[in-house]
C-alpha cells in the first residue's frame, strides 16, 4: 500500500515548468498554445512587428504583422507577462498572442505595437 502512495509523488516530482517548456524527467516538451479558438477581430498594428515563439523579444521570429495590417488576437485578447521591452514608443512587458489576416503564422507580439494596447 506504501508503494501505491509514493508512485504519484514520484511522478509530480519528476514534471518541472522552465520558462515556457514542460520538462519530463529531462525530456522538453512545448507547452500549450494560447486558445485562438476565440479572440478579438480586426485588430491593426501601429507598426511591423515579428510574431515570437515566447513573449521575449530575443525569441524566434516566425513571422511578421506588417503596420497598419489587421489580425485576430487569441485568447480573448489576454495580455501575458514576458520580457520588458521598449517598443512602439511605450515600455511594458505586456504581449499578446496573435495572428495576422492573410498568414496562418501565430505568435507573441508587444501589446504596445497593437491597438489593443
Amino acid at each position: 500500500m506504501k508503494l501505491r502512495m509514493l508512485a504519484p509523488a514520484i511522478a509530480v516530482s519528476a514534471v518541472t515548468l522552465v520558462g515556457s517548456t514542460l520538462t519530463f524527467g529531462g525530456t522538453a516538451v512545448a507547452a500549450t498554445k494560447p486558445d485562438c479558438s476565440r479572440g478579438m477581430s480586426n485588430v491593426a498594428a501601429k507598426e511591423t512587428v515579428k510574431l515570437r515563439t515566447s513573449p521575449k523579444t530575443n525569441a524566434t521570429a516566425v513571422g511578421q504583422w506588417n503596420k497598419g495590417k489587421k489580425g485576430f488576437l487569441c485568447h480573448d485578447g489576454y495580455k501575458f507577462k514576458g520580457q520588458t521591452y521598449k517598443k512602439c514608443g511605450k515600455t511594458s512587458n505586456k504581449w499578446v498572442y496573435a495572428m495576422p489576416y492573410g498568414t496562418h503564422k501565430k505568435g507573441y507580439v508587444p501589446v504596445t505595437c497593437t491597438n489593443w494596447s
